[in-house]
């Protein structure tokens, strides 16, 4: 499939999803935009943005959801316009599709909807690539009952994503099954290295990270033979109003692409 002129999967290099985590205001969103552009182009990968306009998944009522879908949606019009780059962002219900359509190439379904089974048709019908999140609670083999629901409606632009499995109590773990199984039902697979280090509910009201296993998670996902990685970066990841601990700082970025493109062009053989 290919996202704008982008090619994702069926033996083509590796593509990155990369942003903040929710847009917390312009100038992050377009810095950030703008950098992650670069980096990705200076080792020769296709590059999607991704941010949410709202997180509507948070551990805590206190928690920050986002400067209101209007204004972000507008923000990352903006960031596609802007730097030319196709981008991605969640949908949480039917109602927003319409308008997240509009601004996104690629809509995705958040891994504990990835069984809401209106919401995925109506992703379906809007006529964008589709990336959904396979539940934390769910074998990766039955990500194909999903897929199926976006496919009914006729498009068939689907990615699944891998991003942790519930391991106990706070925690997750990452099965590299996973990516063979999921490309075996025919779709591309992505690897979210950042959201597989969370610890869900792990601090205080919040939800904690390893960040330090972002790295070599994202390496073993490319020797797997995954088709793209996701990754949350940040300029500041301590002062991120959403997934402080597991974001990758953006001055990293560069130094991790280094690693796993090279882990990429090994694994096919060019």
């Amino acid at each position: 499939m290919n996202i704008r002129s982008i090619p994702v999967g069926g033996g083509s290099p590796l593509v990155l999803f990369a942003g903040p985590c929710v847009v917390e205001n312009r100038e992050i969103t377009l810095r950030t935009a703008e950098a992650v552009k670069q980096i990705a182009s200076r080792h020769g990968i296709g590059i999607v943005f991704k941010s949410s306009y709202l997180k509507a998944n948070r551990t805590s009522g206190r928690s920050f959801t986002g400067i209101g879908m209007e204004k972000a949606l507008a923000i990352l019009r903006e960031v596609s316009t802007s730097f030319d780059m196709p981008v991605l962002t969640d949908v949480h219900a039917e109602a927003e599709v319409a308008a997240a359509a509009e601004a996104a190439d690629v809509l995705q379904i958040p891994a504990f909807l990835c069984r809401q089974t209106a919401l995925l048709e109506a992703a379906g019908r809007s006529g964008r690539a589709v990336n959904i999140k396979k539940g934390q609670f769910l074998a990766p083999a039955d990500m194909a009952f999903a897929a199926a629901k976006v496919t009914a409606t006729g498009n068939t632009s689907v990615l699944l994503t891998e991003r942790g499995t519930t391991f106990g109590y706070h925690n997750l773990v990452v099965d590299m099954r996973s990516l063979v199984i999921m490309r075996g039902l025919g779709y591309p697979v992505i690897f979210d290295a950042t959201h597989s280090v969370q610890l869900p509910g792990g601090g205080a009201g919040e939800t904690g990270g390893e960040r330090q296993y972002i790295l070599p998670l994202a390496r073993a996902a490319v020797a797997a033979g995954c088709d793209g990685l996701f990754l949350e970066v940040h300029p500041d990841p301590p002062r991120a109003l959403s997934d402080a601990a597991s974001q990758l700082p953006l001055d990293q970025l560069d130094a991790l692409l280094h690693d796993v493109v090279a882990v990429d062009r090994a694994v096919r053989g060019r």
